[in-house]
């Protein structure tokens, strides 16, 4: 979102996706991004503007950011928009032998041996982080996610849009999940990106807190609440203040009041941007059901604790669409009266109710994420309890080509 820009709720929308760079024969992690962006602009920079679309680096150098150019006024379209960009950079990388890879973490890769940090620039503030949280792990080096901004205008709009977000967090990985195996195997997550970025900042847990946000509905909650805490928390650690705490908070979902919009981290990267922008669909869908108090009042909305949120939220990072949400009252939020139900049929009904909100292009890959399961799910049906680096290797070159041609896996 461009900042100081007063845009209402849904009127424009922000997409980020991450994609690894692996090697095309050996689907080894290659950081070989700072080269691409100087292939391009001629030296070394942080970012790319290309028309609607732009990338950036992260905080590694086998990782890159694809966005939206600022905001856009439709999710419509963004699928095809993304897959231009990443056959424009696969085109690229085919001197280096690379490829970019989709999903929420290289299924192989050794962080403590592979990591490497991002040498240019902003590296001051990624080696503040490597000092202090030791970034050469998996929660750090090795993960990729889609972040979904959405705008607000003011106090009574934030207070509107953090409510219904927080109540949709805990659900999105049964959507979402693409994460069930690190260092080659099978880890009993689904989301297994999401159970190690949890954990990144033990060291200061206020940083992340529950993940799920606390019931903060004004900019002035929201800074006593969350960013006073980490600002004091931070300041032993980082004396010099190289560390900005709008950029330090790691909830699943972060309010940048500089540019007026709460971004949602929760979200694996999928194996192709028909199924990201499927998935970002549907939370949409759900949001702005839950925004227009289709379902109960907005106090009732903010009235969840994060603590009861964030056992939901662990439970479906844990079993994806099988996790059964046995709360009647957060059933009754999504106007559903069952006593118990598994995440992936609440989406179900979901779906159903708000069929006729739902993007047109995007239907059919969300009916197979509801049919079939999050891509997490899909691929253990394919691999197996215990599956070798071989079969894991084949099955993940077959995500890359995904990823080229735009197509859900299988």
């Amino acid at each position: 979102m461009s900042e100081h820009e007063a845009w209402r709720l849904f009127e424009v929308y922000g997409v980020e996706v991450e994609y690894m760079i692996v090697d095309r024969e050996s689907l080894a992690v290659r950081p070989v991004a700072d080269e691409v962006l100087k292939d391009l602009a001629g030296e070394y920079v942080q970012d790319i503007e290309r028309g609607e679309y732009a990338w950036s680096n992260e905080i590694v150098c086998h990782l890159l950011e694809l966005k939206t150019n600022g905001p856009t006024p439709s999710l419509g379209g963004l699928a095809d928009g993304f897959s231009a960009e990443v056959g424009f950079i696969n085109e690229r990388l085919a001197s280096h032998g690379a490829m970019l890879l989709g999903t929420g973490a290289h299924p192989l890769m050794s962080p403590e041996r592979e990591t490497r940090l991002w040498p240019h620039g902003d590296r001051e503030i990624y080696h503040a982080y490597d000092r202090i949280f030791g970034c050469r792990g998996h929660g750090w080096s090795n993960l990729q996610s889609v972040h979904l901004n959405l705008p607000f205008a003011g106090d009574e709009e934030f207070g509107r849009l953090h409510a219904a977000i927080r109540l949709v967090l805990p659900i999105i990985p049964a959507l979402s999940a693409s994460t069930p195996i690190l260092d080659g195997q099978v880890t009993g997550y689904l989301d297994t990106r999401l159970e190690t970025y949890r954990h990144n900042q033990d060291r200061i847990p206020s940083i992340a807190g529950r993940v799920i946000p606390e019931r903060a509905f004004t900019e002035h909650d929201y800074g006593r609440l969350i960013f006073e805490p980490i600002e004091r928390d931070i300041r032993p650690h980082d004396p010099a203040g190289a560390l900005e705490v709008v950029f330090l908070n790691s909830r699943g979902a972060i309010a940048r009041f500089d540019r007026n919009a709460i971004e949602i981290r929760v979200i694996d990267t999928q194996e192709a941007p028909a199924a990201d922008l499927a998935v970002l669909d549907l939370v949409v869908a759900a949001l702005r059901m839950l925004i227009a108090e289709g379902t109960v009042p907005l106090a009732e909305q903010q009235a969840w604790p994060e603590d009861l949120l964030a056992d939901i939220f662990l439970a479906v990072v844990r079993d994806g669409d099988e996790a059964v949400i046995a709360d009647r009252d957060f059933l009754h939020a999504f106007g559903l009266g069952d006593r118990r139900m598994p995440a992936g049929a609440l989406w179900q009904s979901l779906a159903n109710r708000l069929a006729g909100t739902l993007s047109a292009p995007y239907r059919d890959a969300q009916a197979r994420i509801l049919e079939d399961g999050p891509l997490a799910r899909r691929l253990l049906r394919r691999l197996g309890p215990r599956p070798t680096p071989a079969r894991i290797g084949k099955l993940y070159g077959e995500l890359a080509q995904s990823l080229a041609r735009n197509h859900l896996w299988p």
